[in-house]
């Protein structure tokens, strides 16, 4: 199923969502200080090309360990990108799941602009990964919580 969701979504809007993602970290590239955001850029191009079955968690939760992007410098880079640029992508995103619910067919395709409109507001120290990945983060997660509850 995911398959073909991808393939509609892309045919239908996602190769033009994903280049202006590519151009948009092209852009950030040509200044050495932009990198951390171009970087953001491409994983966020790579998730609006085909977003289904694929999913956003925290870095740090996945690896289990804390690099740049998860540490207070990454919480400054992404404040740095909501104010000039993550609020009004979100904003767009936001507005294209609003398009896409008024249809039963388009509430998928809504669902996926709102995880996009998410990893537009902060996307530094994020990852992109399958769903099933998603769900085992979640796990190891809660069970980390149950430990730290029985203490």
């Amino acid at each position: 199923m995911s398959l073909i969701l991808n393939i509609l979504w892309f045919l239908l809007g996602g190769v033009f969502m994903g280049l202006g993602w590519v151009f948009a970290g092209l852009l950030m590239f040509i200044s050495i200080i932009g990198i951390p955001w171009g970087r953001a850029c491409f994983t966020i191009a790579g998730f609006s090309f085909f977003p289904f079955g694929r999913t956003i968690v925290n870095r740090d939760e996945l690896t289990g360990r804390q690099d740049l992007g998860t540490s207070p410098f990454g919480f400054v880079g992404n404040v740095i990108w909501f104010i000039f640029a993550g609020w009004w992508l979100a904003l767009g995103h936001v507005m294209s799941a609003l398009l896409c619910f008024v249809t039963i067919i388009g509430i998928p395709f809504g669902w996926q602009h709102l995880k996009l409109a998410a990893i537009s507001l902060a996307p530094i120290g994020r990852a992109v990964v399958d769903t099933a990945v998603a769900r085992e983060v979640e796990r190891r997660r809660a069970e980390v919580y149950v430990d730290n509850s029985r203490r």
